[in-house]
């Protein structure tokens, strides 16, 4: 079943990131943490150029902080966007199995973001309109993760890289501090988003990998901006230092 969702949600990545939001995901933190003292980053990218870092701490061997951040500046002919998004968290991780080395996690934070969307209509190559969307928004989240450093090995130019997988389930309620279209106040909106995010870990040596995330934003309420208009696809690299 996993292995046929992680073929699906590119698709449907591709068709939500056709529509219209001010609220733009970051990449969810799964830093696979196993034992105290252990560091978790990763930076991840979009096509989009939609940036994200990523960074995790176990200040015991069942507690982890987290912090994440994210950036993008678009600008196309007919729609710039731009926004930034930091978070911040914390929660319960721990290892199970034969040899330990599946990882369940579970943590909620606190977010704070901003977007800028302008939209241009032209007619015969003349501008006719222009629309500028300016959003501030605050965002609570809680999110499960499940992982394995079970490996599996891709054979690839005469060498073996190490394979491993996880999922998140990330539920975030996102809430407008204040909305502007051309300056002019509007009402705010909120929405639930439901994302559940899958990826994929290659092994480029002892402590780095390569990840590959993909994954759908659905919300829970009907909202005309601040909507699920926008998903996950990013390449990113991840480090962690001192886990099992």
């Amino acid at each position: 079943m996993n292995k046929y969702l992680r073929l699906a949600l590119p698709i449907l990545a591709i068709f939500a990131s056709s529509c219209s939001s001010v609220y733009m995901p970051n990449v969810p933190n799964t830093p696979m943490l196993s034992k105290q003292g252990e560091f978790s980053g990763g930076g991840h990218i979009s096509l989009k150029g939609n940036a994200s870092i990523n960074g995790a701490y176990a200040v015991s061997n069942h507690v982890g902080v987290l912090f994440s951040g994210s950036t993008m500046s678009n600008e196309r002919k007919s729609k710039d966007f731009g926004h930034k998004l930091i978070e911040i968290g914390g929660g319960y991780f721990d290892t199970f199995g034969p040899d330990n080395n599946r990882i369940i996690e579970i943590y909620g934070g606190v977010g704070k973001g901003w977007s800028d969307i302008t939209f241009r209509d032209y007619k015969n190559d003349i501008l006719v309109s222009n629309d500028v969307q300016e959003v501030d928004y605050r965002k609570s989240f809680l999110q499960v993760n499940y992982s394995s450093k079970r490996k599996n090995n891709l054979h690839l130019f005469g060498t073996d890289f190490p394979i491993n997988y996880g999922t998140a389930l990330r539920i975030s309620h996102v809430t407008m501090d204040r909305f502007f279209i051309n300056n002019v106040v509007q009402p705010k909106e909120d929405n639930i988003f439901f994302e559940p995010i899958f990826f994929t870990r290659m092994g480029l040596s002892k402590n780095v990998q390569l990840q590959y995330t993909t994954s759908s934003n659905i919300g829970l309420k009907s909202r005309k901006y601040m909507s699920a208009g926008n998903s996950i696809f990013t390449i990113g690299v991840v480090v962690n230092v001192g886990g099992k």
